[in-house]
């Protein structure tokens, strides 16, 4: 049975779908004013492995991923750059699809767009209100009254006490408690906005994702997930304006992911250490090491990126791609590697045992082929295809993966195939000197090369 780590019990736990045989899972998205950085694609990547288990267990799974498309940040930065915010949502978020589209994450079977859903915001912002857990303050924004939540900070271990004893009233003196946090913020001069019962404005973060989720998977769901810094306050407050308003409870098991370290330091612009996925894939041979990397270690631990994991990944890769390089296609995956990723697997998602796995399927693949035991060889390298598509990974064509090169290649493939060609002429010719001057050109700009039995040669980029 599949366990997963609950944030909010703090122990695994087994999946029981509300609805047997079904997930419905929520998880929160970017907000669009800039090209995602690593720490959203350890995320987005995180996720995208978990929904591609859920599915391959037998479970119908609805996979939703939100985008915040409007927020103080887009908004500066609009008015920074001189752009229409909504322009700005756009550009970003096109962006944003296509980095998706190179780590090869599947799309979510919804995206919702925080400015698609204000009626369903303004709803339940309504009905907060009647019920007694939201009020109008006198500066027209509408806030939250944490005090009425008895169950306000379960998730993340806090005490309201705690936190009222670290707060500064005087922040917001329209506050009923300095807990209390915005659920629509009355528009001001220039800024977009929308009417409400209490006056033109807009929603306020927490409050989208909730209206978002239950619109779309209704009051009581299965699983939420997110990144471990939205665990307080975002998901915190999610929980009391869901439960509140809907009367239920809200979500059963809540996963967060690990923060991304850049050299054992956290990530931040002003260390100097920021990363968008762009920097990072520009310099890679293929946006699956990238992949590769941000599922090697464990999804709920950190994960620290350094050009010696990367290249760590890019090594470990390639090693796998050459163990499939000339195996049979065609045969049938071994039932016992199957066994044994399923049981990493449905152990809370346990990618580095899963990866061992792989490994070690590899290297059975790697001892069939070398003792010309063609029909083992081609049950490994079946269950390599089969487990590394499970992770999003080994669906490439090996040869073809085997060429590419990090960074702008010195040489087109085209180019390098005539020198291999020319090599292999001037051998036959038993000009070995002109053979091993051609080996030397080829390996100074990093291509390898390989003879094979029976004459045939191979090349790849190192």
């Amino acid at each position: 049975m599949l366990k997963i780590h609950n944030s909010l019990s703090g122990e695994k736990e087994p999946l029981r779908p509300l609805v047997p045989g079904k997930v419905r899972m929520y998880v929160c998205g970017v907000t669009v004013y800039d090209y995602i950085h690593l720490g959203h694609a350890r995320m987005l990547t995180v996720f995208d492995m978990i929904q591609r288990h859920l599915r391959a267990s037998g479970l119908e799974v609805t996979y939703v991923r939100n985008i915040t498309d409007i927020d103080d940040k887009i908004i500066e930065r609009a008015a920074a750059n001189g752009e229409e915010w909504s322009a700005l949502a756009r550009r970003f978020t096109t962006a944003m699809h296509e980095d998706c589209a190179a780590l090869r994450l599947d799309p979510p079977d919804h995206e919702p767009r925080a400015t698609e859903y204000i009626g369903a915001i303004v709803a339940m912002i309504e009905t907060l209100i009647a019920k007694g857990y939201a009020y109008v303050a006198a500066d027209r924004d509408v806030l939250y009254a944490v005090r009425r939540f008895a169950e306000y900070g379960r998730l993340s271990g806090k005490r309201l006490e705690d936190l009222r004893a670290g707060a500064r009233v005087e922040i917001d003196a329209a506050k009923l408690d300095p807990l209390d946090f915005v659920l629509w913020k009355a528009a001001k001069p220039g800024e977009p906005a929308w009417p409400s019962p209490w006056g033109s404005g807009r929603p306020g973060w927490h409050i989208e994702c909730s209206a978002m989720s239950t619109a779309l998977l209704g009051c009581h769901f299965d699983l939420h997930g997110g990144g471990m810094d939205l665990k307080f306050p975002h998901h915190e407050n999610e929980i009391a304006q869901s439960c509140a308003a809907c009367g239920t409870p809200f979500v059963n098991l809540w996963l967060h992911n690990g923060f991304v370290r850049i050299n054992e330091e956290k990530m931040s612009k002003s260390l100097g250490n920021f990363f968008t996925v762009r920097d990072v894939l520009s310099t890679l041979r293929d946006p699956e090491v990238l992949r590769y990397f941000l599922i090697s270690s464990h999804y709920r631990g950190p994960i620290n990126y350094s050009a010696a994991q990367l290249a760590q990944a890019d090594e470990t890769l390639l090693g796998l791609y050459r163990a499939l390089d000339g195996a049979a296609a065609g045969g049938r995956a071994d039932p016992r590697a199957r066994t044994r990723f399923g049981e990493a697997m449905d152990d809370d998602f346990n990618t580095p045992e899963a990866l061992a796995v792989l490994q070690g399927v590899a290297r059975e693949l790697n001892s069939a082929k070398a003792a010309g035991r063609v029909a083992d060889a081609a049950e490994q390298a079946a269950s390599l295809r089969e487990l590394g598509g499970a992770l999003g990974l080994l669906q490439q064509e090996p040869a073809v993966y085997l060429k590419r090169g990090a960074g702008a290649p010195v040489l087109e493939d085209a180019e390098i195939d005539a020198l291999v060609a020319a090599r292999r002429a001037a051998r036959a010719a038993k000009d070995f000197a002109e053979g091993d001057r051609i080996r030397e050109r080829l390996a100074a700009i990093g291509i390898l090369i390989e003879d094979r039995p029976g004459g045939a040669t191979q090349w790849r980029r190192a």
